[in-house]
């Protein structure tokens, strides 16, 4: 009896949906553009160790590591919340 409710439901969501995904195209692109900021952005944050541990590198803090990879991180995590909250874009038959 359970398993018969269950696929009615089943049923009556794919009915409803029209068998369409959730997100469209547009957003799996924005997903797949905001990962790669993301990941770049953690890739230009990597790196500035000290080869010897008796002296100091500033390299740690150079342009790249205290404002270009952060502003990256953070475009990349906003391109991504773009990609799952946009509205799809409606055709129109004219």
């Amino acid at each position: 009896m359970v398993q018969q409710k269950n696929n009615v439901r089943k049923q009556v969501r794919k009915e409803q949906d029209g068998g369409k995904m959730a997100i469209s195209e547009r957003g799996l692109r924005l997903l797949l553009v905001g990962l790669v900021v993301m990941v770049s952005g953690f890739i230009l944050l990597a790196g500035g160790k000290s080869d010897n541990p008796d002296f100091f590198n500033w390299e740690m803090f150079n342009f790249t590591r205290m404002v270009a990879a952060p502003i990256l991180i953070i475009a990349g995590i906003v391109i991504e919340i773009v990609g799952i909250m946009g509205r799809p874009r409606i055709k129109q038959n004219d």
